[in-house]
């Protein structure tokens, strides 16, 4: 960043901002005095604190004798003086047990993410489901419900599970016939996305050809929902933050769980990058959201299919707490994917021993 900090100036700001967001008021110089580890006097606090306000990094709320940071402070905090701590190791150790108990369902793991999320920072969560470009088969069944009706099981690589009923043909098809069908369709489709499927010659009978387009339109579904499948938790949280307290204030919050294509242009900057991203009052970009900051992070499997969560608070949020558990969380779900994808069965059997 392009400020200059001296050694004492860097004690202070850390110590306003910590103070701030432990407590939700302005710090006065006879706070950071008697407070803080800082072996000076008032007056000395004084005159740093207002080099602090001249260089944009502190301010007066109102006339309040005390300051908070501004959004550049918070900023100079996060990259310069946070410390980089990981999540508890009991914290880790009892998040990965519920993981273990959870079924082997991505859509599943999503909600448990969220209110982990939500639980861990006591912010708003909000996850995307890891998304592709074009879904994937992984497995295909056909179950006989009854004479003249089957049920269509589509797994996905991603880890989805999609089913549709089907009318069979008569002669109707025994289960072990059914079994040969699929078995044949996942050798002939098996890896492959919808638009492959579609074009790849394939020798099908009548039956056969209908599994098929049951298959792709399912697929087509999967494909074009974007960012629709939203796992969001912990809103409660934020609403009881003293920022909070007047209406235009949670609009932003809402706007951020609730508009599509906000959170579908914050979605596609942050899969871009790596690693957790702090964005502190819309950093000038996205003015909706000025009275608020995110802590958010990319996971999935690269190069195959990604999705972005993260937390939604107040800029006065405890940003150490924020980034190291959106920083597990997301490492977290990406073995785990792995596992859904790649078949890397390692990380699971390190939950199971946990």
């Amino acid at each position: 960043m392009d400020f200059e900090l001296t050694e004492r100036q860097q004690g202070i700001l850390g110590f306003v901002v910590r103070e701030y967001i432990r407590h939700a008021q302005p710090v006065g110089s006879r706070t950071v005095v008697e407070r803080s580890a800082l072996n000076v006097s008032s007056a000395t606090i004084r005159n740093e604190m207002a080099a602090l306000e001249e260089m944009g990094l502190l301010k007066h709320p109102h006339t309040s004798a005390g300051r908070v940071p501004t959004e550049a402070g918070y900023r100079y905090f996060v990259e310069c003086l946070m410390e980089k701590a990981d999540l508890p190791e009991s914290e880790q150790r009892l998040i990965r047990h519920q993981f273990h108990q959870a079924r082997m369902d991505v859509e599943q793991w999503m909600k448990l993410a969220a209110a982990v999320l939500a639980h861990t920072t006591s912010m708003a969560s909000v996850i995307t489901l890891p998304h592709a470009t074009r879904c994937r088969v992984k497995h295909i069944e056909i179950i006989s419900i009854s004479d003249g009706l089957a049920l269509i099981v589509l797994v996905l690589q991603e880890g989805i599970v999609k089913q549709q009923l089907l009318r069979t043909i008569s002669p109707y098809p025994t289960q072990e016939q059914l079994n040969f069908i699929a078995n044949k369709l996942n050798a002939y489709f098996g890896g492959l996305d919808r638009v492959d499927i579609v074009t790849r010659p394939a020798d099908l009978t009548l039956f056969e050809g209908r599994v098929r387009e049951a298959v792709v339109e399912m697929m087509e579904r999967v494909d074009s929902r974007g960012t629709s499948d939203l796992y969001r938790d912990g809103l409660i949280h934020v609403l009881r933050q003293p920022e909070f307290s007047e209406a235009d204030a949670i609009r932003q919050v809402i706007e951020i769980l609730e508009e599509r294509s906000l959170l579908e242009q914050i979605a596609t900057e942050i899969r871009s990058t790596r690693g957790v991203q702090v964005i502190i009052g819309g950093e000038g970009r996205w003015q909706e959201i000025s009275d608020v900051s995110l802590v958010m992070a990319p996971y999935g499997v690269q190069g195959r299919s990604a999705g972005i969560m993260g937390v939604v608070g107040p800029m006065r949020m405890p940003y150490g707490r924020a980034v190291s558990a959106v920083r597990f969380m997301a490492s977290l779900m990406s073995h785990l994917l792995s596992d859904v994808y790649l078949g890397d069965d390692a990380y699971s059997e390190d939950i199971k021993r946990e």
